[in-house]
């Protein structure tokens, strides 16, 4: 019996298409929990049963975001069963991607640990020029 020859990034592919057909399906939501999503990253098992979707949101609470995308992962499912051509359509998972709040956080923090070396070493130089002047 001849091997089924698959491609090496197909695991990728789906999980591409899939991430770029919840972008435009999420919009026709009608839950009021669910506001503006953006999809980040969609990760699927090697048995394409499974999709962790993770996405962010501008508005509302991302509890309730996700909460809301959950409740209607099921009706999700079913618009990319007719738009996917695969065999199985994994079963959608939301999860709320913290990693741009963690980013800006870890800048903020940068941007703080940065301004107090600046004043340090501003009040270094001023203590420098009072040695030279008193010497």
């Amino acid at each position: 019996m001849a091997k089924k020859r698959t491609s090496p990034n197909r695991n990728v592919q789906i999980a591409d298409q899939i991430q770029r057909d919840l972008s435009e399906l999420v919009r026709d939501i009608k839950d009021p929990r669910v506001g503006m999503v953006t999809m980040q990253s969609v990760e699927l098992t090697p048995d394409y049963a499974h999709a962790k979707v993770y996405f962010t949101t501008l508005t509302g609470d991302p509890k309730e975001t996700e909460a809301g995308l959950n409740h209607a992962a099921g009706h999700l499912h079913n618009l990319l069963f007719k738009r996917l051509h695969i065999h199985t359509v994994p079963t959608l998972h939301f999860h709320y991607d913290q990693t741009v709040v963690r980013a800006v956080e870890m800048s903020k923090l940068i941007d703080e640990a940065n301004s107090t070396r600046a004043k340090d070493d501003e009040e270094d130089e001023a203590n420098k020029a009072d040695d030279e002047k008193g010497a």
